[in-house]
């Protein structure tokens, strides 16, 4: 079984704050706004939550890989 890892683009993050919002554990913000990974966070344990985020980016900035 292959573990699947979350992928967040600074790039392309706006800054909405969805993700932040949906799962505060996994994700934050940097200080220009831009979606930042938590050190030591665990997506899969919170995974409906992290999907939720996935899915509520607007620029589609978030993915499981």
């Amino acid at each position: 079984m292959s573990e699947r890892r979350l992928h967040a683009d600074q790039e392309t993050c706006i800054g909405s704050g969805n993700c932040v919002r949906l799962a505060p554990t996994v994700f934050d913000q940097d200080d220009d706004g831009h979606v930042a990974l938590v050190t030591g966070g665990d997506p899969d344990s919170v995974a409906a939550d992290v999907d939720m985020a996935v899915q509520a980016c607007p620029v589609g900035a978030l993915e499981w890989e």
